[in-house]
């Protein structure tokens, strides 16, 4: 315990700009690996660490320069310190509302949504680079498509498979002390896997079910032939079961960047329930298509108010 508290006691005072708070270890050129082992942490407390603070999805950090990090870590302590429960954001009634938002933002900017409209066909110049859909007889044209690659099945391919099990709950899950929401990353080591299993319960205070009622998502990579038996150490945590679907689906990826054809595509969604990848691939696709990193600056205190 002692030494882990002196491990978080340094990550908390760690300031990239201020060198006395740097304790004689250069983040920059020191690992993740040597952080750990110069404060003796155990492996239980590093996978812990590593995967439900930083969320990592591997072990590949271990050997990268410590500062990322300690900064990830940084991010979530100071998420929970200011959100008091949980370092994490939800949107009331559901995903749903972030697509309705961007549309609502994007009609403020000149921006039109033509929903269920069927695509006819993909237009294409002589160079072979997308420059428009024809729908129903008319063209819309355009610089570049991005697209799910669901859209664009020759121009992506399967990386993995992710089994989900959708669960209904009358209570939430043992042990959460009666929390109406939950977000649990179980390290792919404790579970004696390669990649990590997740779990994220939700209620009715996120208007996403009704009263007394719970919905809980358990996800993971599939590594055998019986997915559905992979997510069971995820399921015995959630307590009793009214209900529940299990789904196994793709995860496609972009065979190209994208930068020839101009149709740039996403990647499908992996098993992690915190979105952390699916962020990361917005910027990528943000750098991909305009060249550069997206860069996002926060609001002042008087534009604010």
């Amino acid at each position: 315990k002692n030494r882990c508290r002196q491990f978080f006691s340094y990550v908390n005072g760690y300031n990239s700009d201020d060198p006395e708070a740097h304790e004689k270890k250069d983040l920059k050129k020191m690992t993740m690996r040597e952080l750990f082992k110069y404060y003796g942490l155990q492996p239980e407390t590093i996978e812990f660490v590593g995967h439900a603070l930083a969320l990592y999805t591997d072990d590949s950090y271990l050997d990268k320069p410590a500062e990322v990090t300690v900064k990830k870590i940084q991010l979530y302590a100071n998420s929970l310190l200011r959100f008091s429960k949980s370092p994490y954001l939800y949107p009331l009634y559901g995903l749903g509302e972030l697509p309705q938002a961007f549309a609502r933002l994007s009609a403020v900017h000149g921006g039109t949504f033509m929903l269920n409209t069927p695509i006819d066909e993909i237009l294409y110049n002589g160079s072979e680079q997308a420059i428009g859909i024809k729908s129903d007889g008319k063209v819309a044209t355009c610089k570049y498509i991005v697209a799910a690659p669901e859209y664009f099945r020759e121009k992506s391919m399967p990386v993995a498979k992710v089994v989900r099990c959708y669960c209904i709950l009358a209570e939430p899950p043992p042990h959460t002390r009666e929390s109406g929401s939950c977000q649990i990353v179980i390290p792919a080591a404790q579970a004696k896997r390669q990649t990590d299993i997740y779990v994220l319960v939700l209620s009715a205070d996120h208007k996403v079910t009704p009263e007394g009622r719970y919905v809980a998502l358990v996800s993971t990579t599939v590594e055998t032939d019986d997915p559905a038996a992979e997510i069971q150490f995820g399921l015995n945590l959630l307590g009793h079961i009214i209900d529940k679907v299990v789904t196994v689906d793709d995860v496609l990826a972009p065979r190209s960047s994208g930068n020839d054809d101009k149709v740039f595509l996403s990647r499908g969604y992996d098993a992690t329930t915190h979105f952390q990848t699916t962020s990361a691939d917005v910027f990528d696709l943000y750098k991909r298509i305009f060249g550069q990193d997206l860069e996002i600056r926060t609001k002042n205190a008087s534009s604010e108010e």
